[in-house]
């Protein structure tokens, strides 16, 4: 079993490489992979969508010069394609294995994720009370997670639950305070990011990536830290 935290990793590594070149993901394209993880949908299922979708890209290519793939997003019809073929092949399947995960995600690296993340956030400028909040709860996990040293291990899905309700606290905090230009300006920007994709995604996902999207960039803007361990620095 693919370590649970690879998610983000592996979808980016294997775009890359099935592109043939280093291309950084956009906003966009970290959006996207978010709604994909929020949404249920496997490894396996992402990755098998993105090589089939460059399977079919390259087989159109050698018939007809064609623009270069710039974005995952181009992928996205595929990736809900083989997630529906996945589930319907696990239809009546016997019960999965549970296979140990790696962990590669020390209790001191993760405390120190925690905390370095509540300084920013101590710092803030925007919606004060609920930064202050925010922060004063990621050290009670930090502190949390240091307990279990020599003892039991961290139980790393259920902290990032918690990190996702707090960012989501957090995300309608900042959308409150914030000025409405910014938000039209946020929203703008998601349409004209989204347009070339649009006939590749329904129009729920496309509510779904233009809401994480506008999230992303409303941190950047505030320059204030994602929580989810699946940002956490792998130095």
């Amino acid at each position: 079993m693919r370590n649970y935290f690879n998610y983000f990793t592996e979808i980016e590594e294997r775009f890359q490489q099935r592109r043939g070149s280093i291309l950084l993901l956009s906003t966009l394209d970290w959006a996207l992979i978010e709604t994909w993880r929020e949404a249920g949908i496997p490894l396996e299922a992402v990755l098998r969508g993105i090589d089939a979708a460059f399977d079919k890209y390259e087989a159109r290519q050698r018939r007809a010069r064609m623009r270069r793939v710039n974005g995952l997003a181009w992928c996205a019809q595929a990736v809900m394609q083989a997630a529906e073929e996945m589930k319907e092949a696990a239809a009546g399947a016997g019960p999965a294995v549970t296979v140990p995960r790696d962990s590669g995600f020390e209790q001191e690296r993760v405390a120190a994720h925690l905390e370095a993340a509540a300084a920013a956030l101590d710092a803030a400028a925007a919606a004060p009370e609920a930064c202050t909040a925010t922060a004063n709860r990621l050290r009670e996990l930090a502190a949390e997670v240091r307990s279990t040293e020599g003892g039991r291990s961290v139980d790393l899905e259920a902290l990032e639950r918690s990190l996702t309700v707090l960012e989501e606290k957090l995300f309608a905090a900042l959308t409150a305070a914030a000025p409405e230009d910014l938000l039209v300006g946020l929203k703008e920007h998601a349409a004209r990011e989204l347009a070339p994709y649009r006939s590749r995604m329904g129009a729920v996902q496309l509510r779904q990536v233009e809401r994480q999207f506008v999230q992303k960039q409303l941190l950047v803007h505030y320059v204030l830290p994602r929580l989810s361990l699946f940002y956490m620095s792998q130095q």
